[in-house]
């Protein structure tokens, strides 16, 4: 039987025991109520009629008090009396059977017909001298006055006498209940008690020891025995439940040891190749270090002119490519340079003949002034002379020669100095082809900087002092481009300027 089930029947034995016990008390009680109420009944009736009889009795001595002093006093304490009475018979009535109800009306009734032919008649025959004697003899001796009261007086006799047993029997009823009551109310006690403890036994019998079975099967798990059998498992209560959870946890507890077993391995496992990975990362990070270095050496080479320098260190094979484009980009850097020296020799050469030129231009230039000036100052003396002499004039025409001559002399310079800043253009042109080839060589050395950078990139933090020898090659070869395009400025400038002095020279000639 299941746990809930065996603690509703221990209950419900209780309980029904408790039940039994109160709906018996409530029956006694019950019956203690309606005797208490009919006992209530019964005592204002046996007042009420104590009352009338009282107010009846007053009524009569009332009378007997005015026909021996006359006096109306008692005439007004009978009318008084007589409607207390009427009231003690009002609340007799109320609580009285309807058969006992009848019974008041009728003695009301006798009552007032008394009191008509006694009290009113008789106080009227009293009040005159004359009848007296026959008031007296009415109400005192002749007995016909009692003829009238003795069956009211009878009748609340028998209505008190009825009441008083009546008052007896409810007393006999609610002692009998009260003792029923106490008998039940004890008993139950008793049987709740014995079947609270029976209960409890049966509990303690059937769900502590297999509780305290369980707690054992749990201390032994708990201290790590895997081996422990549970028979309780095969229960169909709770407690079967218990035990299969407590196998289940048995189970879960062999499962954690072999889970745990594996990570062990595992992690064994992951610590070897870690120390592996570890090794090959340490020998690339070594690697790239030298990859570095190398590049530093020649970059400070680079730095200080030598355009000679060339890498000859053996590389690992993930950074040949990287070598043989660093020499490359050597090779071709020293070969523009080269051709610039030799260029700029050049046009060195061919500025030392324009100004040689031009220094000769400028000297012949002044001389041919000079000429001029004196065949301008002759032609003067011979135009004002020219009647005077004759040989005047030949000399005149003489220095006129030699002028021309000079004059020829001079064209053939200016067509020299024209040629040789020709050949300047020329160079000019050569060296803006040159400078072309500088600015292709530091983009192409700033691309070989930037795949630097992408691979010191990958190669994580080992990689940190290769990406920044990367970027010293990126700005190097940014600083190249900057200087090659000042250069080509410069050539612009001077070809410009050199086709204006053609220019000018030209117009001279």
């Amino acid at each position: 039987m299941p746990v809930g089930r065996k603690l509703f029947a221990a209950f419900a034995c209780v309980l029904t025991a408790i039940a039994v016990m109160g709906g018996v008390v409530f029956m006694q009680m019950t019956a203690l109520d309606e005797a208490g109420a009919q006992r209530s009944v019964a005592n204002q009736m046996v007042r009420s009629t104590a009352a009338a009889e009282f107010y009846l009795a007053r009524q009569e001595n009332s009378v007997r008090g005015f026909l021996l002093t006359g006096d109306e006093y008692y005439v007004q304490r009978a009318t008084a009396h007589r409607q207390s009475f009427k009231n003690a018979l009002k609340e007799l009535e109320e609580s009285a059977s309807p058969e006992v109800k009848d019974e008041v009306a009728s003695l009301d009734r006798t009552a007032d017909a008394w009191f008509e032919h006694v009290v009113t008649q008789g106080a009227a025959l009293a009040r005159d001298p004359a009848t007296r004697d026959r008031a007296v003899a009415m109400v005192g001796r002749s007995g016909s006055a009692d003829q009238v009261m003795e069956p009211v007086e009878s009748a609340l006799d028998s209505i008190k006498e009825q009441n008083l047993v009546e008052l007896d029997r409810v007393r006999a009823v609610q002692a009998d209940a009260s003792l029923t009551a106490k008998w039940v109310l004890g008993i139950g006690i008793s049987a709740a008690i014995l079947l609270s403890v029976l209960a409890g036994l049966a509990l303690t019998r059937g769900i502590g020891g297999p509780v305290m079975k369980m707690v054992e099967h749990m201390k032994r798990l708990i201290g790590g025995d895997t081996s422990l059998q549970v028979p309780e498992a095969g229960r169909k209560d709770e407690f079967g439940a218990m035990g299969q959870a407590i196998i289940a946890f048995r189970d879960a507890a062999i499962d954690k040891i072999r889970v745990e077993a594996e990570a062990a391995d595992a992690r064994e496992k992951a610590d070897i190749e870690r120390r592996r990975n570890l090794t090959v990362t340490e020998a690339a990070a070594e690697e790239q270090a030298r990859v570095v270095t190398a590049l530093g050496e020649g970059l400070e080479k680079l730095s200080e002119g030598d355009l000679t320098y060339r890498l000859t260190q053996t590389f690992p094979s993930d950074y040949v490519k990287l070598q043989s484009d660093f020499n490359a980009a050597m090779g071709q850097l020293k070969d523009a340079m080269s051709v610039v020296v030799s260029n700029v020799s050049a046009i060195r050469s061919g500025s030392g003949e324009i100004s040689h030129a031009a220094d000769d231009l400028s000297r012949r230039t002044e001389q041919q002034a000079a000429s001029l000036e004196e065949t301008a100052a002759a032609l003067d003396q011979i135009t004002a002379t020219v009647n005077k002499t004759a040989s005047g004039a030949r000399q005149a025409s003489s220095v006129v020669q030699g002028a021309r001559g000079d004059a020829e002399t001079s064209g053939i310079v200016v067509r020299d100095a024209v040629a040789a800043m020709s050949a300047i253009e020329q160079s000019a042109q050569q060296i803006s082809q040159i400078i072309g080839v500088i600015d292709e060589i530091a983009f192409q050395t700033n691309l070989l900087a930037l795949n630097a950078g992408v691979e010191a990139a990958r190669a994580g933090d080992a990689g940190r002092g290769f990406a920044v020898v990367a970027s010293e090659v990126r700005a190097l070869a940014q600083r190249s481009a900057e200087a090659a395009k000042e250069i080509k400025t410069l050539i612009s400038a001077s070809t410009a300027q050199v086709a204006s002095g053609v220019q000018l020279v030209g117009q001279t000639g």
